[in-house]
């Protein structure tokens, strides 16, 4: 029984997704959503997925070594061995943020995913459940696709529909994983095209998956900051799942793009990384959407940057909005923000993010 009610509920949710696609909204797609609504097991994932930790992982590598592609997995970029998320279950991670690159997981527009990149996608997802780690999915691509801009000729928004209707149709039933980050910090000539960009792929994603979250990024470097002046736009955006997560970016360094490159002097604010996320959190409440941040991280070499995050933490903590850190990953090296253990031995930056792993999860309502 369970199996037909399943079948049954995909091809409505398909064919949902394709009277969307074409513009027809009728009464009997409103009885479609109720039925979908009501499923038992559709109402336990939706409750499932929207639960998440405070504190979340970025895991990176496997989106290194821009314009070689495919390259290869160990030398061009790199995802995690069989036992590396161990290490993080260990230390209390329940969820990670996973980057990937659209050139790898598809050599050329419309074509199938490369068998060769997917499938290290398919075991990380299967390390991942093992160690009972979520993972959020991340098209780490900045609006773009070997340097074209998504939306323009070259890169077609259907094209990029095409990609998320094919990553859906091949993840949505590992169990690991939690959500779909559909573009990486759109900005620049892309930004004009974002919106309908984003909203082709809440489509594609709908019409294979109905209970995961979809998580939105900003124009602009989805910078917090910038926030309200460049996304009023995606508030138009339409889910049938009703299931979207805005998500934001923040550096504390003095141009705010993480590089941190200046020395800190004397004069330092510990509260800029609050004032810095205030204008993404205060959209969040002034619309009644829910949100996370998306990436912030911040370097070893002076505790006030440590001093900084924890506020942010503490701040974010008591409006449910989850952070995930930039970044770990075993191929970091000597990078300045790195949280990877070196030897087994925490970096310093771990124990401003380990305080608030005990804290309890949020759950955040639908909007």
């Amino acid at each position: 029984m369970l199996d037909s009610l399943d079948s049954v509920a995909a091809a409505l949710t398909a064919g949902l997704s394709n009277a969307m696609h074409t513009g027809i909204h009728r009464a009997g797609g409103l009885l479609l959503v109720m039925v979908l609504c009501v499923l038992p097991w559709e109402v336990q994932a939706q409750k499932a997925a929207r639960q998440v930790p405070m504190v979340l992982l970025n895991v990176s590598g496997a989106e290194f070594s821009e314009g070689v592609w495919p390259g290869e997995n160990g030398t061009h970029y790199f995802f995690p061995d069989d036992n590396y998320f161990d290490q993080w279950q260990a230390r209390g991670i329940r969820a990670i943020r996973f980057p990937l690159r659209w050139e790898r997981l598809q050599t050329n527009l419309w074509e199938e995913l490369d068998e060769t990149y997917a499938a290290l996608i398919d075991r990380m997802l299967i390390q991942a459940e093992r160690r009972r780690i979520k993972v959020t999915l991340d098209v780490h691509n900045f609006g773009r696709y070997k340097n074209e801009v998504l939306g323009s000729k070259a890169v077609p928004i259907p094209a990029y529909r095409d990609l998320l209707h094919r990553v859906s149709a091949r993840w949505r039933d590992f169990r690991a994983l939690h959500a779909y980050d559909i573009m990486n910090e759109p900005h620049d000539e892309a930004d004009e095209h974002w919106p309908r960009a984003a909203q082709a792929g809440i489509f594609a994603i709908r019409g294979n998956d109905w209970h995961r979250p979809i998580i939105i990024e900003g124009r602009s470097w989805s910078s917090a900051t910038r926030w309200p002046q460049h996304n009023d736009a995606l508030l138009d955006l339409k889910d049938p799942s009703n299931n979207l997560i805005f998500s934001a970016h923040l550096y504390f360094d003095e141009d705010a793009s993480g590089r941190y490159q200046k020395t800190l002097g004397r004069q330092f604010d510990p509260d800029i990384a609050v004032k810095r996320v205030k204008p993404f959190v205060e959209w969040l409440e002034k619309h009644g959407k829910r949100g996370q941040i998306g990436e912030a991280g911040f370097p070893a070499d002076d505790p006030r940057w440590g001093q900084a995050m924890d506020r942010l933490l503490a701040y974010l903590q008591e409006r449910c909005v989850p952070l995930a850190y930039w970044s770990a990953g075993s191929a970091w090296g000597d990078y300045p923000l790195s949280i990877e253990p070196v030897g087994g031995r925490d970096r310093p930056q771990w124990p401003v993010l380990a305080k608030y792993l005990t804290t309890p999860h949020c759950t955040m309502p639908r909007r």
